[in-house]
């Protein structure tokens, strides 16, 4: 997305030009359509909401870079090419990061398209009251999730739920963090409400499954852990379930499975994704790729905790690759993330679907709320669910022995995380909720290499990107603390 600011966005909005799309797997703009001629019949109505979807589709791949570089689980390499990239993996946040502001942009890009959709329900005299109900289903389920992305990362943003002008947009001030969530609450809840259940709409879109599970999330990072429980065992009594074989997940040969429960579509050549390649070596891996982004490397801090008789160990990170120059070359030594490697062109073309949400962070959640509501053993025997799946028996289980105060269990909790989510963007909000980013202070890069970081309690918020401060009436958005 090209560097303007939320509002120059917004003006493009107003003046109705949007992508419209024939399904969640084609990101190609077809025309340039005005309020005149769009949002008039059901068909423009389908193709409205797939551009909300294609909008998260374009962003989700890069989430890392803000919820993964400035952890313990990777560190910029010499190949890197994102500017800004150094000083979110220094913990160095500044508002004038274009990291930060692209993040923004992107956001609310998502959002106005959303506001749109849910706007314009009424217009078509064409469409069915069951479509118009899974139509706002799924535009306030995505609201909701480019929200929830916003609050995690910002705090109080901005709270705009319907078409505004220029200066009422530039004289929006910053909501509380409370409100903001409660527009996430209701917006999922009106989703669950009116969206199909899996199987009963196309593979990639929002689902009543895909409703609870984020309602449960955001109210575990609430900490309403007894109204998080309501809607995860909800999912839990839905058609959900764990893979057998954890390298399964993420697998070309088997993308609509159990496990996702909102997953994002992508199909190589057409509307691929460059996720596999920015973690793989530059000069790429035989069999898969000629080349490699690698952005990124992974840190040994992740790398050791990761137990020889655990599954997801090859599956998340190899530890040796072969120079595809020649075939009988003597392995070089490189550690990479390798979680989401297939097959695919080039460097931006991976057709790997993503899973958003999946089974298995349910069944953490679960253990999270569960432990807060006073069910220890409970909370232990969800983490061993996912556990047992890791290492194929239960030899390797948890007991209370194991979590005997609230120490020892985020201990486990965070652990088990780490192992079972690594790269899929859940690291550093999980260390802000629990308030464990201490835990950065010192990260072990490599076998060679320590770093020492000034870890601050303002750190938990990311700035508000300074661009936006400036495109504002002045006084109107103010900066999170610390970065004054």
């Amino acid at each position: 997305m090209n560097k303007y600011s939320i509002y120059i966005v917004l003006l493009v909005l107003i003046s109705g030009l949007t992508a419209c799309h024939d399904s969640v797997t084609d990101l190609k703009p077809q025309s340039e359509l005005t309020e005149a001629n769009f949002y008039q019949t059901a068909d423009d109505m389908e193709r409205a909401v797939l551009g909300v979807y294609n909008a998260y589709q374009q962003q989700y791949p890069r989430h890392w870079v803000l919820f993964e570089t400035p952890t313990d689980h990777v560190h910029k390499s010499e190949y890197d090419f994102i500017g800004g990239l150094l000083q979110l993996d220094q913990l160095a946040f500044h508002p004038g990061n274009d990291i930060f502001e692209n993040f923004w942009q992107e956001k609310y890009n998502g959002i106005f398209r959303a506001n749109k959709v849910i706007q314009s329900l009424d217009i078509p005299d064409d469409l069915p009251a069951a479509d118009r109900q899974r139509i706002e289903g799924e535009a306030r389920f995505l609201r909701a999730l480019f929200y929830f992305d916003m609050v995690r990362a910002f705090g109080g943003v901005p709270e705009i739920t319907s078409q505004v002008n220029i200066s009422d947009a530039r004289s929006t001030p910053r909501a509380s963090e409370e409100a903001i969530y409660n527009l996430i609450v209701d917006d999922l809840e009106a989703a669950l409400s009116n969206l199909p259940a899996k199987g009963e709409i196309e593979s990639g879109r929002a689902t009543t499954g895909a409703a609870a599970a984020l309602l449960g999330q955001v109210h575990v990072s609430q900490g309403n852990y007894e109204t998080a429980l309501t809607y995860l065992n909800q999912v839990e009594n839905m058609d959900y379930r764990l893979l057998d074989n954890f390298d399964d997940i993420y697998s070309l040969e088997n993308e609509d499975h159990d496990e996702g429960i909102f997953t994002l579509k992508y199909i190589q050549d057409q509307n691929g994704n460059e996720l596999p390649s920015d973690f793989i070596p530059y000069f790429g891996v035989i069999g898969y790729a000629s080349l490699g982004n690698q952005i990124v490397d992974v840190d040994w801090d992740l790398h050791q905790k990761f137990q020889e008789e655990d599954s997801r160990t090859e599956a998340t990170i190899t530890e040796m690759w072969r120079n595809p120059d020649s075939e009988d070359s003597e392995p070089t030594y490189r550690p990479y993330i390798s979680k989401f490697l297939v097959p695919h062109n080039g460097r931006t073309s991976s057709g790997l679907d993503l899973h958003v949400i999946r089974y298995a962070e349910v069944l953490l959640l679960k253990a999270e709320a569960l432990y807060y509501t006073g069910d220890t053993q409970g909370a232990v025997d969800y983490i061993n669910m996912v556990r047992e799946r890791a290492f194929g028996n239960s030899a390797h289980n948890y007991t209370l022995a194991d979590a005997t105060s609230e120490e020892e269990f985020l201990d486990i909790l965070l652990l088990e995380r780490q192992l079972e989510l690594a790269l899929e963007n859940e690291r550093w909000p999980d260390l802000v909720r629990t308030g464990q980013l201490d835990k950065l202070e010192v990260i072990e890069q490599t076998q060679n290499l320590t770093v020492e970081l000034d870890v601050q309690p303002h750190l938990a918020r990311f700035p508000i990107p300074q661009h936006e401060i400036n495109e504002t009436e002045e006084g109107v958005l103010e900066q999170n603390e610390g970065y004054n």
